[in-house]
C-alpha cells in the first residue's frame, strides 16, 4: 500500500514538472529582448550592433578642442556647445584685456609721478591732482589682481572645454538607456501538493 501510494504521488509530481515546464513560454535571449526594445523605439537592431567603439575619438576630440576651442565639440556633433564655448572664454579674455588695460593706466601714472612729472591724465589743471599717488598706486594693485583672476579663470574654462569634449566623446560611444527602473511586486502562491499559502516580495532592477 505504501509503494502504490509512494509511486502514485511520484507520478503526480513528475506530472506537475512537465504540465509546469509546458505553461512556462520560452525564454528569450538577451540579444532577442534587446531587438525587440529597440525596435519598438524605432532603432533599427543591426545598426545598433554593427556599431563600432573607436577607442581614439576621446583623444581626438580632446586634441581638437586643445587646437581649437569648439572644435572637439564640432567633432562631437555637440554644435550648440560652440556658442557657450565661446561666450565663455570671449568673458575671460575681455575681462583680462579690460583690467590689464586699467593696470597698465594706473601704472603708468604713477611711474610718472615718481619720476618727477605732473603730466599724467589723473593730474587735474593747477598743482593740485584729482587723483593721488596712493590712490593710484592701490588702483594699480587692484587691478592686476583681478587681471591675473581673469587669466586663470580664462585658463579653467579653456581647460574645461577640452574635458568637456573629452568625456562626450566617450560617453557617445555608450548606449545610455533612462530607463532605469526598480519594481517590488510582492506574490502569494499556495504549495501544490499541502494547499499551503505563502508569501513572497519579487524585487527587480530594469536597465
Amino acid at each position: 500500500m505504501g509503494n502504490k501510494t509512494l509511486l502514485l504521488i511520484l507520478l503526480l509530481f513528475t506530472g506537475f514538472v512537465h504540465a509546469q515546464q509546458d505553461s512556462i513560454p520560452p525564454k528569450k535571449s538577451d540579444a532577442d529582448s534587446l531587438q525587440q526594445s529597440l525596435e519598438g523605439k524605432g532603432v533599427r537592431f543591426d545598426e545598433v550592433v554593427k556599431r563600432k567603439i573607436n577607442p581614439l575619438a576621446p583623444s581626438r576630440a580632446a586634441f581638437y578642442s586643445a587646437l581649437v576651442p569648439g572644435l572637439g565639440q564640432a567633432y562631437n556633433k555637440r554644435y550648440w556647445k560652440i556658442p557657450l564655448v565661446y561666450a565663455a572664454l570671449g568673458t575671460g579674455v575681455y575681462a583680462y584685456s579690460f583690467n590689464n588695460g586699467q593696470y597698465n593706466r594706473y601704472r603708468d601714472a604713477f611711474k610718472s609721478r615718481q619720476a618727477g612729472f605732473t603730466t599724467d591724465e589723473f593730474y587735474g589743471p593747477g598743482d593740485t591732482p584729482f587723483v593721488s599717488d596712493s590712490a593710484l598706486e592701490d588702483a594699480q594693485e587692484r587691478f592686476q589682481e583681478d587681471r591675473d583672476l581673469s587669466l586663470l579663470i580664462t585658463i579653467v574654462l579653456y581647460t574645461l572645454n577640452i574635458i568637456d569634449a573629452n568625456v562626450d566623446a566617450h560617453l557617445k560611444q555608450y548606449n545610455v538607456n533612462e530607463e532605469l527602473t526598480i519594481d517590488f511586486n510582492p506574490f502569494l502562491e499556495r504549495d501544490p501538493f499541502l494547499q499551503n499559502p505563502y508569501y513572497g516580495m519579487a524585487f527587480q532592477i530594469k536597465f
